[in-house]
């Protein structure tokens, strides 16, 4: 049996943060040891916000470090820039001439842009195509993504069935996989975790700033002696993330019967985040420390996505009249 084809990627628009970890870098490195796994760090499609070329640059190796540092293993898994296979590019614009105005108007983030009152530049209107086209250039069968992301696989889907009853087999269609282990993963603010929001806690804080973000949390003026609901909690809901379940089951007993007051709370979690990511910043340490490393690894990554992209757009041209 063949083993499948993976794909997921993540955007450098600043440094990885819980959410990240959670939703999408974890779950890749365990899909890493189940199939072919290619995972991009998606520049080009963060450029619809980071307009600093240095930022862009340090974000993008943060993240790649990052990855690395939490388990991603090169030798299994491709690890590379989006922007050193600009075929994709090209794949995009073929993608777009067969996509429908109507589908990208009803895509979600185009609609909470909008619903927003901000004006969407054509890079965020037409992402969703990009998107497609990082899946289809590699022949992917498997993307893990969370719910809110699976609107993404079934725009792909829909592209690569439609120009597969055009030009012929030339696209595999791939199939979303629910991330589902890990909820939602809430911010500072008991929003979701996201940069937009301001509300996130990278995965490599310094240990002041960790304590001081910790200690932030947004929470409700309950007395001490009050009794509180766990199941509201985003000290609660952080906790379970990364302390164990016999820890949390006293944490939420305590909550319930009353008598400590947030602060207490908010210092385990501290310490459970601290001891929960200790190998790994031990080992971002390393690999920091190595630059060439790092380099080599993503233009490795970058040959081992290029030897499949190319064959990829080869019959797409073809195909298209192109060739």
């Amino acid at each position: 049996m063949v083993a499948p084809r993976i794909l997921s990627g993540i955007k450098p628009t600043g440094r990885p943060h819980l959410g990240n970890y959670f939703g999408m870098m974890r779950p890749g490195i365990e899909w890493q040891d189940r199939g072919e796994a290619f995972y991009f760090i998606a520049d080009y499609h963060a450029l619809t916000t980071v307009h600093d070329p240095v930022a862009m640059r340090e974000h993008t190796r943060s993240v790649a470090l990052d990855f690395l540092a939490c388990g991603l293993d090169p030798q299994k898994a491709v690890l590379f820039r989006q922007s050193d296979v600009p075929e994709v590019t090209e794949l995009a614009w073929l993608l777009t001439c067969l996509t429908p105005m109507p589908m990208l108007e009803n895509c979600h983030a185009y609609k909470d842009h909008v619903a927003k009152g901000k004006v969407p530049s054509h890079g965020l209107f037409a992402y969703p195509v990009l998107m497609a086209a990082d899946i289809l250039l590699y022949n992917s069968n498997i993307v893990p993504v969370g719910r809110d992301q699976k609107q993404h696989v079934e725009v792909t889907r829909d592209l690569a069935e439609k120009a597969n009853r055009i030009f012929g087999p030339v696209f595999t269609v791939p199939e979303a996989s629910i991330v589902s282990e890990v909820a939602t993963v809430i911010g500072l603010d008991g929003q979701k975790m996201s940069k937009s929001y301001n509300n996130t806690i990278a995965l490599f804080e310094e240990e002041k700033v960790l304590r001081k973000k910790v200690m932030s949390i947004t929470t409700d003026s309950a007395p001490m002696e009050a009794p509180k609901d766990p199941t509201t909690s985003s000290i609660v809901a952080l906790f379970r993330l990364c302390a164990e379940p016999a820890a949390v089951a006293t944490m939420e007993d305590q909550f319930r019967a009353g008598g400590l007051g947030y602060g207490e709370f908010k210092k385990r979690l501290f310490e459970a985040l601290w001891e929960r990511f200790a190998t790994f910043r031990t080992r971002r340490a390393e690999l920091a420390a190595d630059p060439a490393y790092l380099d080599n690894v993503l233009a490795e990554g970058a040959a081992r996505a290029r030897a499949v992209a190319l064959p990829t757009m080869d019959r797409v041209r073809k195909a298209m009249g192109l060739r």
